[in-house]
């Protein structure tokens, strides 16, 4: 699996959005994310987008706007991330897995690929922006006090 910048910022602002609103509702403007995720500004309007349309994040325009979590960062994936700005999760020459096609003593490549698809699959569509909001800067998961 690649994860390409897009996807990894994708990632970084929407745990940002998730970690600033925690649960209140609370706009984030694009700029804000920008700098504390040090992100391209140009380049994280698009990703923004991309997550609005495929109905991850809302946004408001003026003064007071900026963007917030459509659901509840318990409720939407990594997986549903990646999707959103990248397409499918595993590619063959730049091909979804499952359009991988061989023949003869490569027949059974599309057997792996769709294997290796199906495992990255379980991990990212099993790990919400919550569940990472949860863990320490050490990655470990945090105890509840």
């Amino acid at each position: 699996m690649y994860v390409s910048a897009r996807s990894d910022y994708a990632l970084r602002a929407m745990l940002a959005v998730a970690a600033a609103s925690d649960g209140a509702g609370e706009l984030v403007k694009a700029a804000s994310l920008a700098e504390v995720q040090d992100i391209p500004l140009s380049f994280l309007q698009g990703i923004l987008l991309d997550l609005r349309r495929a109905g991850l994040l809302h946004s408001h325009r003026g003064a007071e706007g900026g963007y917030a979590l459509t659901r509840p960062a318990a409720e939407i994936t990594v997986g549903d991330v990646l999707r959103a700005v990248g397409g499918s999760l595993t590619t063959v020459r730049g091909l979804p897995a499952e359009r991988a096609g061989y023949h003869g003593v490569a027949a059974g490549l599309t057997d792996v690929w769709l294997a290796v698809h199906g495992a990255i699959a379980t991990v990212v569509d099993s790990t919400s922006l919550a569940d990472l909001l949860a863990r320490d800067p050490t990655g470990h998961a945090r105890s509840a006090s």
